[in-house]
């Protein structure tokens, strides 16, 4: 089975987050593929979640939903958001 990629989605995140690794792992499970932005190793990626996003809160998912971007917090709202896209 192929991966499935999503354009219109990224990932912010960090390697040591529990809740990150959760939602790492769903993606990794589901055969999803899309940009994964590691804020720690990033401060344009941190700055990009903090100004779009009102938080430095991760795992955050940027979603761009026909012309608006959304951005979803929450590891079980991302992966329930994930496995209905993957269908």
């Amino acid at each position: 089975m192929s991966a499935k990629n999503l354009n219109d989605v990224q990932l912010y995140y960090f390697n040591t987050c529990p809740y990150c690794i959760k939602v790492l792992l769903s993606i990794k499970m589901m055969g999803l593929e899309f940009e994964h932005k590691n804020i720690h190793s990033s401060e344009i990626y941190k700055d990009e979640l903090i100004e779009g996003g009102g938080k430095k809160q991760v795992p955050c998912l940027r979603i761009e939903e026909n012309d608006s971007v959304r951005w979803l917090y929450e590891s079980s709202d991302i992966i329930d958001y994930l496995q209905q896209r993957k269908g």
